[in-house]
């Protein structure tokens, strides 16, 4: 049984790769799976990234504590860096005409800041966040693709350097083909 990557008929990130079904398409690529499981239905894009890591070699670690570091920096990423990079685009796009919102972006941005501080310090010179590529840093990583063109990610070349380094992955590469190759098809069937 094929599984059903759902998305949205035209999704919001205009083929870019920053929905959160891509995140889903990179684990199965990263794992050589052909986007199967067997009748399970999951809805969120951290426990399905984490389903496809704990069943498949590749995105997780075989040592038991490098394994918990691994799943703890999927949380990092999804819960303590995704959601004031989110709220700063909500904002940006639903706020930006509000007589606040001048006063609130740099609030926003001001945490956003705090996050990247301590992951870039974290990262430092590594290539990845805790020795070799995980599936916490493809969700770090898809993560931190939300924030490209803000200019929020330069003062923090380390971190854009991680990013082009997961961008660079073959599954990646592979994966952003068949979420393109989705919009494009959607786009042209409006």
């Amino acid at each position: 049984m094929s599984p059903t990557i759902t998305a949205f008929k035209a999704s919001p990130d205009r083929g870019r790769g920053l929905a959160r079904d891509m995140r889903v398409r990179w684990a199965f690529e990263e794992v050589g799976q052909a986007y199967e499981d067997a009748g399970l239905v999951l809805f969120e894009s951290g426990a399905i990234v984490l389903h496809i890591a704990e069943r498949y070699a590749g995105l997780l670690p075989g040592d038991a504590n490098a394994r918990a570091r691994a799943i703890n920096w999927m949380f990092a990423a999804l819960n303590s860096v995704e959601p004031p990079i989110v709220d700063r685009m909500i904002a940006t796009l639903v706020e930006r005409d509000e007589p606040w919102f001048e006063a609130r972006r740099p609030l926003v941005e001001d945490r956003i800041h705090q996050r990247l501080g301590e992951l870039s310090h974290r990262l430092g010179a590594a290539d990845w966040l805790d020795g070799a590529f995980s599936a916490g840093d493809l969700l770090m990583v898809s993560v931190l693709l939300r924030l490209g063109g803000s200019g929020l990610l330069d003062d923090y070349p380390n971190l854009g350097a991680y990013i082009a380094r997961g961008e660079g992955r073959p599954a990646y590469q592979r994966a952003f083909a068949a979420q393109l190759a989705v919009f494009t098809a959607a786009s042209r069937g409006r």
